[in-house]
């Protein structure tokens, strides 16, 4: 298991926000909005294989998902707060 957390770039702040609803988000396209679905739906198993290819988007995702500010956190990250 990664012990690293990426920095999670704009751009990805962005299409997290998107998936969740979150004002300051910018639609995904086709095969990373699918990867973010993957990513929302899997088990903690499957998530940690995903974080080996796509380690940015876990993170953000996990952001979202987990982090009790992890949505204004990622709105900072994309100049949207």
């Amino acid at each position: 298991m990664c012990t690293q957390t990426p920095a999670i770039t704009e751009e990805t702040a962005r299409h997290v926000l998107w998936h969740y609803g979150a004002p300051g988000g910018i639609q995904a396209g086709r095969g990373t909005e699918t990867l973010l679905v993957a990513i929302d739906a899997a088990d903690m198993v499957t998530v940690e294989k995903l974080r080996l290819g796509f380690p940015e988007l876990v993170a953000a995702m996990l952001t979202a998902k987990n982090d009790l500010d992890g949505i204004t956190r990622l709105q900072q990250i994309a100049g949207a707060a």
